[in-house]
């Protein structure tokens, strides 16, 4: 009888993914909170037929030489996949894997409860109830800003970012878009959107919700001089990447009043300390990256990246593969979900 492939899974995932892999696979998780150090990551990791991660894990070249000859497949339970040096699979021949699709519903409907929650400035609310302030009715108390009628500015016209329009337009907000491809077709049917420059964008809208995978080109996109070009009044919502804003330049921007408001789902660095100088301003709203955390959009992620783990090792093609040229396919990557 042959041996069952020997895999590791980085983080106790939900189950509907793990009783696949169990069934074929004999397997060991990390169970702890946090990710696995990184010489934990480099032990555990030697031997193994497959690794399923996530983007919490860095898995480089050193990674993959310590897994040794015997790695077949590297499934991450991400849409982004930034944490693993594809290049570096690649020239193994390794597959990567990622979990696309399945979150964009569920990330815009965030994306927008973030937006909301922002603008009228419900988490400030509940601060001030529970702290016992709250006497009687005021015609100035927790003034905020109107989400319907007013112009929303999306970063990165993915599936999300279409997504997060389809939204807008039953708040009937005007809607300008920025992309470096900038097809007409990527608007979803009966919706008006505008293309636009960066900058116009910026100058234009009342609140930005950015939706850009992390690359070289939008590694602090949003700096000090973008920030200076949006209105005073203007909402920033970041359920994107951390690294895409510099969280300095960010942090100044609403300390001096230059924007209204920053609604974060993900940070630089992550997780954000306690003890940072964001969590002290009362107009920075932050989460921790909980953009896809419904049950079914969670299940259905570790479901396809079981998939994933699973076609690897039996050496069929991935469902969802970001590197397909080590099937001898033409060369690039899947569009990042964004």
């Amino acid at each position: 009888m042959s041996r069952k492939p020997n895999v590791w899974v980085t983080r106790l995932i939900p189950e509907g993914g793990l009783e696949l892999i169990r069934e074929a696979c004999e397997v060991e998780v990390w169970t702890e909170e946090l990710p696995p150090p990184r010489e934990v990551l480099l032990e555990k990791v030697r031997g193994r037929d497959g690794l399923l991660c996530l983007l919490t894990d860095r898995i480089d070249a050193a990674v993959m030489d310590a897994a040794g000859p015997s790695l077949k497949v590297i499934s991450n339970l991400a849409v982004g996949y930034d944490n693993v040096d594809v290049a570096a699979a690649t020239a193994r021949g390794i597959p990567v894997g990622n979990t696309p699709g399945v979150l964009t519903e569920t990330t815009a409907d965030m994306a927008f409860a973030l937006l909301m929650a922002a603008a009228r400035r419900i988490v400030e609310g509940v601060d001030y109830v529970r702290a016992g302030r709250w006497r009687t009715w005021g015609p100035m108390l927790l003034l905020g800003y109107d989400v319907h009628g007013a112009t929303l500015g999306i970063v990165g016209m993915g599936r999300i970012g279409q997504a997060v329009a389809r939204r807008a337009a039953g708040f009937e907000m005007r809607i300008l878009y920025f992309d470096p491809y900038c097809d007409p077709g990527k608007i979803p049917p009966g919706i008006e959107a505008t293309c636009c420059t960066l900058e116009e964008l910026l100058a234009e809208a009342d609140f930005v919700s950015l939706h850009v995978p992390l690359t070289p080109e939008t590694y602090r996109l949003i700096n000090a001089e973008r920030l200076a070009q949006m209105k005073p009044t203007a909402v920033l919502v970041n359920t994107s990447r951390g690294p895409v804003v510099d969280t300095e330049a960010l942090y100044q921007a609403l300390a001096s009043g230059q924007i209204a408001y920053a609604a974060l789902d993900v940070t630089d660095p992550e997780p954000l300390p306690a003890d940072h100088k964001l969590l002290t301003l009362p107009n920075c709203l932050v989460v921790p990256h909980i953009a896809s955390a419904s049950w079914a959009t969670r299940t259905r992620m570790a479901q396809m990246a079981a998939e994933n783990l699973m076609a690897g090792l039996r050496g069929e093609r991935l469902p969802h593969c970001v590197n397909p040229e080590v099937y001898g396919s033409q060369p690039g990557q899947s569009e990042p979900e964004r």
